[in-house]
């Protein structure tokens, strides 16, 4: 089989995995049949909380552990990045084959230590994370005649100041009977049966049926085990009284001396529930309807005052064009006196701004980010990067960032080159800072809040073998990438300017009010397109929320480049009509300012929406990582800003005859 024969075999395949009908279909993951006895075995995950945002190991606490020991599953740079850390359990089910009463594990005596710890994660509501078959275990409460929808339980309660913890789980495992021996059955696409691969046991057992997980909830309770009846069982083995799991009492106290007892139930319950369609219970959490709504409103608003502002700025251009074009040369020379505008500063509009290096250097940066942003997005909008792979969405990012470093230093030495009138000399030291402005801003931001989670003993800090997988990355990958760029910009040919260059600076006349103001002020609009998304984004970080809708993320996204170029355009227009040509630096910063914004939002959240983030730490942590995201948007938003109003200029002044 040719290549070409393959490829149109993976594009068959692709089409019919993304026109499939309303199931969540991830590309990359796979069904998997279990036959009614095969082992199902559970994962844990770090314990978190939306109280402190500080991620701990599972194994912290004093909790069962298998009795093969405590390995970690195959994990992914992202999901390192991200603070998990997926480990075995001693839980272990067998497929469609209910079981009650299982004793696990007889803790130790409880120490002072391990009674403060204990209380300490308690109070600060941390939840314990379940895996099973890559799908995380739900929690389902009732709240005023509804039952709203969590990942995982919570370590313990506190009721009138004593500590319980909850001890035994009740699992309900959701599944689906599986009786097609091929993908394309499952996925509803016969059609492709011939070029998908069988899934399961080859051989003559091919086609008996079996189940697939298509669900995993869990019901913790609190209860008071007897210490002395397990002294001599073994785990896995039947407790010796029954169970009754109730979650609305607790028995379990936290007691000093005392050791505590852990048992778990599990029962299988078959749905109609298709396994492309299984995430659909952890997507559709609360207030998916307000989140729709509100971000269909958001782009009809912007659209509508970005078209309002783009027809007003078109009008304009084009007036102050045509009646410039009808003046002959004869009339022009007795007219100068009297014209008035960006006409008069067209010997200084391309007069090299201060601090051009660094300009390059944000542009280049900036480039960078939103190409990264862009085909992540768009990735993940199709379903490549979705929340069922972990940490898949973080590794893409690094990924995308890295290969894209050649455009950054393309696009900052060929604009260096043209600011430079072709001379490209310095185009190395610009690219080197380029390839090391905005990651050593980055390195330097996480690697201080890294020490803060070191010294909390948080499984989100960064190992140090990381750390070095990271500078590896860096200096191995990305700053070569970069160079190669800047080599490319120093051959391309540089943008001639329409205009001569006075060598005399025209002086700017005084203005009635900071230009800066403007400047600042500008970034309004650019926060109108994206502070309803970004409520969400924020709310999927910081409050355990799943985000999955790329889709209107990567909509809000375009909008948000398409109003920043106008803005931009808009300012400056302005400035060059009231005579001010150093326009360089204001374009950058007049979509760009939106950072500022989105800086302040963060503040607003932080005290209004996260009133239960406690600690220094905690709110360390979070404006740290809440100033590295502010600092990406403000370079890419400004570059896209930056580099519309340099379009803008250069035809403005190159559809003109000027003397």
């Amino acid at each position: 089989m040719g290549i070409l024969d393959q490829f149109r075999i993976w594009v068959l395949i692709s089409c019919l995995i993304l026109q499939w009908g309303d199931g969540f279909y991830l590309p990359g993951s796979y069904p998997h049949k279990y036959q009614v006895g095969d082992r199902l075995s559970v994962k844990v995950n770090s314990l978190t909380s939306i109280d402190t945002e500080i991620p701990f190991s599972y194994y912290s606490l004093p909790f069962c552990k298998p009795l093969e020991g405590i390995k970690d599953s195959a994990e992914n740079l992202g999901e390192l990045l991200m603070g998990d850390r997926i480990e075995n359990s001693p839980y272990r089910f067998l497929m469609y084959t209910n079981e009650t009463e299982i004793f696990l594990c007889r803790s130790n005596p409880l120490s002072a230590d391990g009674i403060k710890m204990l209380k300490k994660r308690i109070d600060e509501m941390y939840q314990v994370n379940l895996i099973l078959d890559n799908l995380p275990a739900i929690r389902y409460t009732k709240k005023e005649g509804y039952y709203p929808r969590w990942t995982g339980y919570p370590v313990g309660i506190k009721f009138q100041d004593v500590y319980y913890v909850f001890n035994h789980l009740k699992f309900t495992v959701l599944v689906h009977k599986y009786e097609e021996t091929n993908v394309a059955g499952v996925m509803g696409t016969g059609e492709a049966a011939e070029v998908i691969p069988t899934i399961g046991k080859t051989g003559s057992g091919s086609d008996v049926p079996g189940y697939m997980v298509v669900g995993f909830e869990v019901v913790p309770c609190s209860l008071q085990h007897d210490p002395e009846l397990v002294k001599n069982l073994k785990m896995h083995e039947k407790y010796r009284s029954a169970i009754h799991c109730d979650p609305t009492t607790v028995a379990m106290a936290v007691k000093e001396g005392q050791p505590m007892v852990f048992t778990y139930e599990v029962s299988f319950v078959e749905r109609d529930i298709k396994w492309p369609s299984r995430w659909d219970a952890y997507l559709k959490m609360e207030g998916s309807k307000v989140h729709w709504f509100s971000i269909f409103n958001s782009l009809m608003v912007i659209t509508f005052l970005a078209g309002i502002v783009l027809v007003i700025f078109l009008r304009t251009v084009r007036r102050d064009l045509t009646q410039y074009e009808e003046i002959d040369k004869e009339a022009q020379a007795q007219m100068n006196e009297e014209l008035s505008g960006w006409k008069l500063v067209v010997g200084d509009v391309f007069r090299a701004p201060s601090n051009p290096a660094l300009l390059c250097i944000m542009v280049g940066d900036g480039v960078q980010i939103l190409g990264m942003a862009v085909v992540t997005i768009l990735f993940a909008a199709l379903g490549f990067m979705s929340p069922a792979s972990r940490g898949t969405l973080i590794t893409g990012m690094l990924f995308f960032y890295m290969i894209l470093g050649i455009a950054a230093g393309y696009v900052a030495i060929r604009l260096w080159r043209t600011i430079g009138c072709g001379d490209y000399t310095g185009w190395v030291s610009v690219s080197w800072r380029v390839a090391c402005f905005f990651p050593g801003i980055a390195f330097l931001i996480l690697t201080t809040l890294n020490f803060l989670l070191w010294g909390s003993h948080s499984t989100g800090a960064i190992p140090f073998s990381l750390f070095v997988i990271l500078l590896l990355l860096w200096f191995c990958i990305s700053v070569p990438l970069t160079l190669i760029g800047g080599y490319l910009g120093a051959k391309a040919p540089h943008i001639e300017y329409p205009v001569r260059i006075n060598q005399i600076p025209r002086e700017i006349p005084a203005q009635k009010y900071p230009s800066w103001l403007l400047v600042l002020g500008a970034g309004t609009l650019p926060f109108g397109t994206l502070f309803i998304e970004l409520f969400f984004i924020m709310s999927s970080i910081w409050l355990g929320h799943v985000y999955y809708v790329f889709g209107f993320l990567f909509i809000v996204l375009i909008l948000l480049v398409v109003v920043c170029a106008e803005v931009s355009l808009v300012l400056t227009y302005m400035h060059l009509c009231v005579e001010d040509w150093k326009w360089w630096w204001k374009s950058f910063f007049a979509s760009g300012s939106v950072a500022i914004y989105i800086f302040l939002y963060s503040i607003n959240y932080l005290i209004f929406d996260l009133k239960s983030l406690s600690g220094p730490v905690s709110a360390t942590l979070y404006l740290g990582y809440s100033l590295f995201m502010v600092l990406a948007i403000m370079l890419s938003t400004g570059t896209v800003g930056f580099l519309s109003s340099f379009w803008f200029v250069h035809y403005l002044f190159s559809s003109v005859k000027l003397d």
